[in-house]
């Protein structure tokens, strides 16, 4: 696995569908596939993730912290570190 360890393909497995209506992925491979495909991104903290909005071009001027972490694209992972999955 490359860009995206296991921490970052289970927890998209076991969150996956707070974004998507319907599984879009079964196995770890898959789910490296999908994440690769849509570019996802591994941010290490909140300050990551807002930047990456913003360089995005994405209007999240009026989204507090926690806000922007509580969009559907945001999954917090358990060590602390955030991917965003844009479609």
């Amino acid at each position: 696995m490359d860009e995206y360890d296991e921490l970052v393909l289970s927890t998209f497995l076991k969150k996956q569908r707070q974004l998507f209506p319907e599984k879009v992925a079964s196995t770890l491979e898959e789910a490296e596939a999908f994440l690769s495909d849509c570019m996802a991104v591994v941010c290490e903290d909140q300050k990551e993730v807002r930047d990456y909005f913003k360089e995005a071009g994405a209007d999240i001027a009026e989204l507090a912290g926690e806000e922007l972490l509580e969009a559907a694209e945001v999954f917090a992972l358990p060590d602390g570190r955030y991917l965003v999955v844009e479609v």
